[in-house]
Parts: C-alpha cells; structure tokens; sequence
C-alpha cells in the first residue's frame, strides 16, 4: 500500500486481488474485500457510490486498484483488518474504470439538495448537474445559491434528468474531505 497527498486528507492507493463483496444487515452491498500480498484490505461506500455497480460484478481473483482514506474509528470494536472510505476504483485486471479520471463539473447553484434526514448535502447547477458534498462537506465548504462552483470528481448520468451527478473530490479547488454523513 502507498499514500499519496494530494490533498489535506492522506489518500491511499491500494493494489489487490478482488476476494468478496461486503454485505450490510439488510443485504445491500457496502464494501469489499481485497488481498494485498497476502494482508486483507476492507474498502467501505455507499449504495449511491459511483464504483459501487462495478464493484459488485467483480469476480473473485480480479486485480483492481482503488483508492480510500482511512476510515473513522468505530465505537463498535478493533477491525480485524486495514478499512479504509472508498474514493475510486482506478482499475480493473489493469484497465482505468471507466470514472476513474476525475472530470470537472462547472456552474452557478440554482438551489441546495438535501439528504434523507434533511441535512444539506449539496448543490444542483444551471447546468442541470447535481455536485454531491455529503452534508459535512456541504457544512465545510458553505455553498449558497447564486455561488459560482468549479468541482472535480467521479460523474455518472443523474437518474431522470438531463444532467450528471458527481461526487465531488474537489470544489472551488477545496478538497471535500470523506465523511459518512
């Protein structure tokens, strides 16, 4: 494992052998397991998470590369393992996933997006593309309408729109930092 530091937050890239999905209580898939030479490594994200349908159709013995931070400590016990948040999948049997290039999202915030429990979490543009912070990102960063927003991230087709929804890495050359939120 290496880091790097692009930015404030200490990004790790990881090389590995694919070993098994992570299954959450109510059965959705909400990580992975990877072998690094032999050391177990466990990436974590969302259901929402750009890499999250490639990762599910990996097939065991797979060489990927992903990128994570450290996850947070849990109050739940020691891991057995290294966890880290996912940030990207870089590649798969050495080829670039198709997202992991960061493409940029550019425009002025027409109105604030919100989570299931009401918490801002981020911004939808002119453009018709949705920037997702998480709402400690969107706390962090204190985005209002009318803001010119340049961001950086992992894209996809937003669901019944006409534009793409990005998770962002960067904002106005900010780094949003992982959180769970």
């Amino acid at each position: 494992m290496s880091a790097s530091s692009p930015r404030e937050i200490d990004v790790w890239s990881v090389e590995g052998r694919f070993q098994h999905p992570v299954y959450g209580p109510k059965g959705t898939v909400e990580g992975v397991l990877i072998d690094c030479d032999g050391a177990p490594a466990q990436f974590v994200f969302e259901a929402h998470h750009p890499a999250a349908t490639a990762l599910a159709a990996l097939q065991p013995g797979q060489a990927v590369v992903l990128e994570g931070t450290a996850a947070e400590a849990s109050s739940k016990g020691e891991p057995a393992h290294e966890v880290f948040a996912l940030e990207r999948l870089v590649s798969v049997d050495g080829h670039p996933h198709a997202l992991s290039a960061p493409q940029p999202v550019q425009g002025r915030v027409v109105r604030l997006n919100y989570a299931k429990h009401g918490a801002p979490n981020g911004v939808v543009l002119d453009s018709g593309d949705f920037v997702h912070v998480k709402p400690g990102g969107f706390t962090r960063l204190g985005l209002q309408v009318g803001d010119t927003v340049e961001a950086e991230g992992e894209v996809r087709p937003l669901a019944g729109g006409t534009g793409r929804v990005m998770e962002a890495r960067t904002v106005n050359g900010r780094p949003v930092e992982a959180d769970r939120g």
